[in-house]
């Protein structure tokens, strides 16, 4: 079974892109099954010779049981064993098919990789999601903290001199945010933020009741805000990590990528011409299937010009596309998980009642990110796939 491969786009002009790759993933499967069909008519042929050879040899293994002339019988030995070179040969040929198949299959699915693994680096998908997570996560993006803020910063000024808590935490809105940029909420300054509200409440005169219930307002404000902010926090991380680790594929898979166009003698600058930029469908089935007779051409020569040890070089390449794909699969495993630590946050604060609306809006936003992923990319159905890749004789 030749490898089928997945793919995740940005949502970003969903429709266009969405097109496009389906269309990419169409040309892709129709070479891969181009190749299968090419194979499995070899094959189908291999297999006839084979049982025909087979059949010869038992019958030429009675006629010598049963022949009691010395000469018939060394003829009919000569032609036994000439017709188990010819089974040597066509086995030998039927492997020749098989390694030019599995070739052609990693040379398709690698190249097929190059638009696959770049929009997950760019993560435009989630610009939408995370622009509005942010927003969930800021105080100032909420009905009347603004004007609040501003009383509240002002009694930082004025006593800041006069309480050394209030002091420290001047400093640090200086240093890590300020009125307009919005005040930090998460980290060290948070401690130092809620001793600051709480003096400011405590300042405010019994006879300035509504002042003082707004201010309680937004702290309790504040407060859920912090712990809304550390917990995405913590799953901001796993993305990170994320990321990294596909900055990293992206390195390596280029790495490969070059390695097999210089062997195909592809230079960079035809592929990116004629297969990365190429908008016309055809023409890019076209250079897929010339990089197909590339790839059948390369396991050819390499045969006739090392029959002893032509395989392990082609296996070590095989092997090379094959783990690309598996641990491409295993990293959209960790975003699925991702997106379910985001559900669960979603889920912890929606019915808040201080922040809950917001974060119905971004649980939209999330869900709307999710069906592009899903919709799109299988990573169960990608890392099966990839492990049944080649063929194996």
């Amino acid at each position: 079974m030749l490898l089928g491969a997945a793919f995740f786009h940005p949502c970003q002009s969903q429709t266009a892109d969405s097109a496009s790759l389906s269309t990419d993933k169409n040309l892709r499967n129709k070479v891969l099954s181009d190749i299968q069909d090419n194979l499995d008519k070899k094959t189908k042929t291999i297999d006839l010779t084979l049982s025909k050879l087979d059949h010869k040899v038992d019958s030429l293994d009675i006629e010598i049981a049963e022949s009691r002339d010395a000469r018939e019988k060394a003829d009919k030995l000569l032609q036994r064993v000439q017709a188990l070179e010819k089974k040597q040969a066509a086995i030998e040929e039927n492997e020749l098919y098989v390694y030019q198949a599995n070739y052609q299959s990693a040379i398709i699915n690698l190249v097929s990789m190059d638009k696959e693994i770049k929009p997950l680096l760019l993560f435009n998908s989630a610009k939408n999601f995370f622009s509005t997570l942010t927003e969930t996560a800021d105080p100032m993006k909420y009905p009347g903290y603004q004007d609040w803020y501003k009383k509240f910063y002002a009694y930082i000024e004025k006593q800041k001199d006069k309480e050394p808590a209030l002091s420290v935490l001047h400093d640090m809105v200086q240093l890590t945010g300020n009125i307009t940029s919005g005040v930090p909420i998460a980290g060290p300054v948070s401690q130092a933020l809620f001793l600051g509200i709480e003096s400011y409440i405590s300042s405010v005169g019994s006879k300035k009741k509504a002042e003082k219930e707004e201010s309680q307002k937004m702290f309790l404000l504040t407060a859920k805000l912090s712990q809304f902010d550390y917990d995405k926090d913590l799953i901001e991380q796993q993305w990170e990590i994320v990321t990294k680790e596909l900055e990293k594929l992206q390195i390596h898979y280029d790495t490969i990528l070059n390695q097999n166009l210089s062997l195909l003698k592809v230079a960079p600058p035809e592929y990116l011409h004629r297969f990365s930029k190429e908008n016309d469908a055809e023409m890019r089935y076209q250079f897929l299937t010339e990089l197909r007779k590339k790839a059948s051409a390369l396991i050819t020569d390499r045969k006739a010009a090392d029959l002893k040890s032509w395989k392990q070089p082609i296996y070590y390449e095989l092997m090379d596309v094959q783990s690309l794909k598996l641990r491409f699969g295993e990293l959209t495993f960790d975003i699925r998980g991702i997106m379910d630590k985001y559900d669960e946050l979603i889920h912890k604060y929606r019915g808040d009642p201080e922040i809950g609306l917001k974060v119905q809006e971004l649980e939209v936003k999330l869900n709307a990110m999710r069906d592009t992923f899903d919709g799109a990319f299988e990573p169960t159905e990608y890392i099966n796939s990839a492990t049944r890749m080649y063929l194996v004789n």
